[in-house]
């Protein structure tokens, strides 16, 4: 009994603190532990050392190796997620292609104006990227340049150094057609691998990236045009095909709207969702029946312009502005006689039934008559417009940014105008030439702008009442 004196007293001793707690205790104590906690107080206890012999052991690692995975299994759901909303960054990026692609078609203007596009005659999209290091490399791309119909029929007395300058600007002209693909095309790749944007943006990063490929096949085939004596008239000034320039153009221009709404896009979306009730409200106002068809011109207005520009791509492939230098008379009256405008040389078919549209297209007199209807229709329209955004219901219900979009559009269509006025009168200049085509961008900017503020975004709206269903709760 002596013996069992001692472990009876620790067993007393202990007993109050291990088995029995009071009330106070109880309530400071947690009521629920989490995972983590139990399996450390069952390590701490000596059930770990157990494992090898128990399955409680085991058990308790894999809650462990659970509890830990969930937060990483979470981090890389969330990483392989898309995004709701593509970055600012991107947006300004875009923007910054944009301008890219806008510089691009000036001074592809300025390399037709100077005659300098038929100076390369190859089409070498990765070693071409160099131009002639040595005399004799530039030997040999003046001998190609010697062969050409360019060459023989406007420029056979055309020195080595006057070479030189033509050539840099085409190989100025398709490096920098290069970069911009290297730039938006590798970008896109990584922001699609890595899901740094929208799925919709992510479409429309790969077609931008299709139809900046698509813009390089297209400026070769319209330079091929102009290297070969069977693809324009016999005995006709060489020059490229005007309605494979007409094609580079659109391409072009495309191109550059494509890039400018999704960037704009994308900064809407995140002024708006800086505050959802404000821009929700801004949105619901663009719903008002008033506005319908002032929202229809707007969109009607950015295509006229867009078939004005490409009217006048025709007027730069025939050089059809160094005729009928007067305005608003074409020689004696408003129109060229009908016998010119309608000239049977044009037509290829013995039953004359291609007349019509081959003097549309080919006949410079018709063709500069036809960018001068669609170039005062278009200047009549955006007048009109401007006037209507000023009437009635619609001045009332039209938002500040939507008025100050139609008051630019007329600045800047008068300008346009303007320009297309001087550069007629004085023969087509290379510096105002190249300014109106600039301007023609600039026209089909502020159309699209507009039209851009009048549209009405479904996901947006979706997204703002997400976002304010969940501040309200």
């Amino acid at each position: 009994m002596t013996l069992f004196v001692p472990g009876i007293r620790r067993a007393a001793l202990r007993a109050p603190s291990q088995f029995f707690v009071c009330n106070q205790c109880l309530r400071q104590a947690p009521r629920r532990s989490s995972p983590s906690s139990i399996l450390h107080a069952i390590r701490s206890r000596g059930f770990a050392d157990a494992k090898t012999v128990s399955p409680l052991g085991s058990v308790a690692d894999q809650m462990a190796a659970r509890s830990s995975a969930a937060p990483q299994a979470a981090q890389e759901l969330a990483k392989s997620a898309w995004p709701k909303t593509t970055s600012k960054g991107v947006a300004y990026w875009l923007l910054g292609s944009a301008a890219s692609v806008f510089g691009i078609v000036v001074f592809g203007g300025l390399t037709r104006l100077t005659e300098s596009g038929l100076s390369i005659t190859e089409w070498r999209p990765v070693t071409g990227s160099l131009p002639p290091m040595s005399a004799a490399d530039w030997e040999s791309e003046f001998e190609k340049y010697r062969a050409s119909p360019e060459f023989k029929l406007l420029n056979p007395h055309m020195t080595l150094d006057e070479f030189k300058k033509i050539y840099f600007m085409e190989w100025t002209h398709r490096l920098w057609g290069r970069i911009i693909g290297m730039s938006f095309v590798l970008p896109t790749l990584y922001l699609i691998a890595r899901r740094r944007v929208t799925p919709k943006m992510a479409v429309n990063l790969l077609g931008i990236s299709g139809l900046i490929g698509f813009q390089g096949f297209i400026g070769w085939w319209m330079v091929k045009s102009g290297l070969k004596d069977d693809l324009f008239a016999p005995g006709s000034h060489p020059r490229v095909s005007q309605y494979r320039l007409t094609a580079h153009l659109a391409t072009a221009f495309v191109c550059y709207a494509w890039m400018l709404l999704s960037g704009l896009a994308v900064l809407r979306t995140h002024r708006m969702l800086a505050d959802p009730k404000v821009g929700l409200s801004v949105l619901e106002a663009l719903k008002n029946p008033a506005l319908n068809a002032f929202r229809r011109s707007a969109f009607g207005v950015a295509a006229l312009v867009f078939v004005t520009a490409m009217s006048g791509g025709l007027v730069a492939g025939l050089d059809a502005g160094l005729i009928y230098n007067e305005f608003p008379k074409m020689g004696l009256g408003l129109t060229p006689p009908r016998s010119e405008l309608w000239d049977e040389f044009y037509s290829r078919r013995e039953d004359k039934s291609d007349l019509w549209w081959r003097n549309m297209l080919e006949n410079p007199s018709t063709v500069q008559l036809d960018h001068r209807i669609l170039a005062v229709t278009t200047f009549c329209t955006i007048l009109t417009l401007f006037a209507y955004s000023r009437s009635g219901r619609v001045a009332a219900a039209l938002p500040k940014d939507a008025k100050k979009g139609a008051t630019g559009l007329v600045h800047l269509v008068t300008l346009q105008a303007a320009l297309g006025i001087s550069t007629l009168i004085y023969m087509v200049p290379i510096s105002l030439a190249a300014v109106h085509q600039a301007g023609a961008l600039m026209v089909l900017t502020g159309a699209l702008v507009l039209a851009h503020r009048l549209h009405i975004p479904r996901p947006t709206v979706r997204m703002l009442e997400q976002r304010l269903k969940q501040l309200q709760k």
